[in-house]
């Protein structure tokens, strides 16, 4: 029996349930690349690209699909709740287990509060006069209770949430292509293919700032590696990740650039601002009754789904950095309900810290957020790839295992992927709006430098490898 499979059968013991069905898992990966960054985020980048964001989003997908790709041969290597937080400790040693693992949780902890904030955004439509942080704690609160359910209600819910903006973005779809085909709606003549280029043409503001806009673009895709967090609670993770993995690419084509390509040519790229939803601003412009009251909800649904799934995997992560000696024990701890119950009630606690952007800088906090999501979200993938990379060396040395979900292209695909994440923090460390976000990364990595420091001390047994499979000849 080789290491990996023990690992494998280890997995269950950890004391999770392992309540997640392939349905649930497969909306579980669907909801999480349909978000906030495509329901609201997207339209400050239409603003600065024009009709060339449909590009930007496809361009991207092509390189998260790599990534995704990469993560299931890992995943299916050794499929642990831990999930590249582990893969990175195995494969480049236990500080980069730990400062991934901490990267992750910041990552989600930022999203979350980047999700209150949208979501506080959504409540003004229909209730200006509410404070955008008074929603945004509400949102916080009610989340927080519903995260402490089991898992298996956690996946329900997640499912329904999802079946919503999966519903939603196929209608919008059906409705614009109607509205480009028969001709009705308040849209009129307007509506037409030709508004992809008519208007100053397809970059109608130069490639550069099409380029600059990859930074927001990589933003919506953030939650899709959620699908290997919950590795260690899926049924049967040999065939729920493969299947949730590869379905990947028509996810993309259809919600991201399908979609965005019915938009803009129903509404001209021109009538899109920085922190109006393109879906409520086409469905307005369409003149449906109620239709962008409707959308409006649809998004308020995006926003609390993709905060439910944060507080989720912020929990999981702290209880695998805990059982590493890599973060206080007590988060180690299940509830009766077999959820990290202590890891996600801190969890929360720092979400709240968007709440208070809410009420200091309320036309900022979202921007603010967003980036420093992405930065920590660029860390983890680069992760990702790099394990997947190490790991593809030893399998072609015959030290390890081969897994079972091969990555196309063996890791080729990965150093692309990489290629193109350094490139967009390129682009992050060029625009003065977004560099905040590297210098509060790099105060991050100062404070978990100095805390790797002092639990290395204490115990000099966590900077040892352990829990990895031996590197050995397989026979």
């Amino acid at each position: 029996m080789t290491s990996a499979q023990v690992d494998t059968e280890k997995a269950p013991e950890e004391g999770y349930e392992r309540g997640l069905g392939s349905r649930q898992v497969q909306m579980i990966a669907i909801g999480g690349a349909i978000g906030v960054g495509l329901f609201l985020g997207a339209g400050a980048n239409i603003a600065k690209a024009g009709p060339s964001i449909i590009l930007m989003y496809a361009l991207a997908g092509v390189i998260i699909f790599f990534i995704m790709r990469a993560l299931g041969e890992l995943l299916l290597y050794r499929p642990v709740s831990g999930s590249f937080a582990e893969y990175s400790r195995e494969f480049l040693g236990p500080f980069f287990g730990y400062f991934t693992g901490w990267t992750y949780w910041l990552m989600w902890v930022v999203t979350g509060m980047a999700e209150l904030t949208a979501a506080a955004i959504y409540i003004h439509y229909w209730f200006p006069d509410i404070p955008q942080w008074v929603s945004a704690l509400v949102f916080l609160v009610v989340l927080f209770l519903a995260n402490l359910i089991s898992v298996k209600l956690f996946g329900e819910i997640e499912f329904w949430f999802s079946m919503v903006k999966v519903t939603a973005i196929i209608g919008m779809i059906v409705i614009g292509l109607g509205v480009l085909t028969l001709g009705f709606s308040q849209a009129g003549d307007t509506a037409a293919v030709s508004n992809l280029w008519a208007f100053d043409g397809f970059f109608p503001k130069g490639i550069g700032s099409s380029l600059m806009t990859l930074q927001g673009v990589m933003f919506a895709y953030l939650a899709v590696e959620l699908v290997g967090v919950t590795a260690g609670e899926s049924e049967n993770p040999e065939k729920t990740l493969p299947k949730a993995i590869n379905t990947l690419p028509w996810r993309i084509a259809l919600f991201y650039v399908g979609a965005l390509t019915v938009i803009l040519a129903v509404v001209k790229w021109t009538e899109f601002a920085e922190g109006v939803s393109p879906f409520v601003k086409a469905f307005a412009v369409i003149g449906i009754p109620a239709g962008a009251g409707i959308v409006n909800f649809v998004v308020l649904t995006a926003a609390l789904s993709s905060c439910n799934s944060g507080m989720y995997s912020t929990g999981r992560m702290l209880r695998t950095l805990a059982d590493n000696g890599e973060a206080p024990k007590i988060f180690n701890r299940l509830s009766s309900t077999k959820t990290p119950a202590i890891g996600i009630g801190v969890s929360v606690v720092f979400m709240g810290i968007g709440v208070v952007l809410n009420y200091i800088v309320p036309e900022k906090a979202f921007g603010y957020v967003t980036s420093v999501a992405t930065a920590a979200g660029i860390w983890t993938w680069l992760m990702i790839l790099i394990s997947h990379v190490l790991y593809r060396r030893q399998v072609v040395a015959g030290r390890l295992p081969a897994s079972s979900f091969p990555a196309p292209g063996g890791a080729v695909c990965s150093y692309i992927a990489i290629a193109f994440l350094l490139f967009v923090t390129g682009l992050i460390a060029y625009d003065a709006d977004s560099r905040v976000c590297l210098y509060v990364m790099a105060g991050w990595a100062a404070a978990l430098a100095i805390g790797w420091f002092v639990l290395k001390n204490r115990n000099p047994q966590i900077a040892e490898r352990h829990g990895e499979p031996e590197f050995e000849k397989v026979g």
